[in-house]
């Protein structure tokens, strides 16, 4: 009898301990982090493409200069946030991230519409070839972006979830923050289309 009350208990601890989820949230967090490398690494691509831009920009609209400055300020400005691991647990570091990389997104797009008054700089190779990079380089952030946002989902499914959320309680596995939409009034608006032109 003794022995079959051992077996017993042997099985309902072995269940109990792979049931507890500490190898999944590891799993689940160098997923995380990797994708958030990817995320990190585009930008940074972004970032190394708008001196050049803005150069070749200058040469044909130099009388733009409060749109050029305000790139390279908005550049300046996400370049010197410090990326580190905390970020991915800090949800103000998280925003501010955020905030800096759309206050960038925002001066480019402003650049390009400025560009759009120039026919001799749409026409110029360099600067066709630094709009498709950079255009590259946004749908790579898109898709960087995309996985984070699963990652992190997958992550904070299995701290949310039982009974894996009492070992995210038991060894403090927070809840991680994710990309959110700037404005998300404006885009749950159809844009206006206009056929008259």
């Amino acid at each position: 009898m003794k022995t079959w009350i051992r077996m017993a208990v042997t099985i309902w601890l072995a269940s109990l301990l792979s049931a507890c989820g500490y190898n999944q949230f590891q799993d689940k967090d160098e997923q995380v982090k990797a994708a958030w490398g990817e995320v990190v690494n585009q930008y940074q691509r972004r970032a190394d493409l708008i001196p050049n831009l803005v150069n070749t920009v200058k040469g044909y609209a130099s009388h733009e200069r409060e749109t050029l400055e305000a790139v390279t300020r908005a550049r300046a400005s996400a370049t010197s946030f410090q990326i580190t691991p905390e970020v991915l647990n800090n949800p103000e570091a998280f925003s501010k991230f955020q905030q800096v990389q759309g206050e960038l997104s925002s001066a480019l797009s402003r650049l390009m519409a400025v560009s759009e008054n120039y026919p001799q700089l749409k026409a110029d190779t360099s600067f066709r070839d630094l709009q498709s990079q950079l255009e590259g380089t946004e749908n790579r952030i898109t898709v960087a972006r995309q996985r984070y946002i699963q990652s992190v989902r997958d992550y904070n499914v299995l701290a949310r979830s039982f009974p894996t959320n009492l070992t995210a309680m038991v060894f403090n596995y927070e809840v991680k923050p994710s990309f959110t939409v700037e404005n998300e009034k404006a885009i749950s608006n159809a844009p206006a289309v206009n056929f008259g032109k």
